[in-house]
């Protein structure tokens, strides 16, 4: 079955950086395109930034373009959410999603 990992959320002042990474397994990986969703508290999930099967194509949400960075490394089946200049709005629960699967979440937590 599809199972997604994600790791590497944590406290973080702002400013700072974070790396998140996404293990998945169970599936064909390099056939999917990928997705690092959020969850903010009291707001609904929205999509961080989205990656084509290759890596070649990416789109971010306005409100991260210019400080995250997703990437993919076919051969590990793994993504990547790279963060630079966090701010306390990004503090929230990421999540990688495959279609309608998405992994348990890792928490990011943004304050001084």
């Amino acid at each position: 079955q599809v199972q997604l990992v994600e790791s590497g959320g944590g406290l973080v002042q702002p400013g700072g950086s974070l790396r998140l990474s996404c293990a998945a397994s169970g599936f064909t990986f390099s056939a999917y395109t990928m997705r690092w969703d959020r969850q903010s508290p009291g707001k609904g999930l929205g999509v961080v930034s989205v990656i084509n099967t290759d890596g070649t194509s990416t789109s971010y949400a306005a409100s991260v373009k210019g400080r995250f960075a997703i990437s993919r490394d076919n051969a590990k089946n793994t993504i990547y959410l790279q963060m630079d200049s966090l701010k306390p709005d990004d503090t929230a629960v990421y999540y990688c999603t495959k279609g309608s699967n998405r992994g348990q979440g890792t928490q990011v937590t943004v304050a001084s």
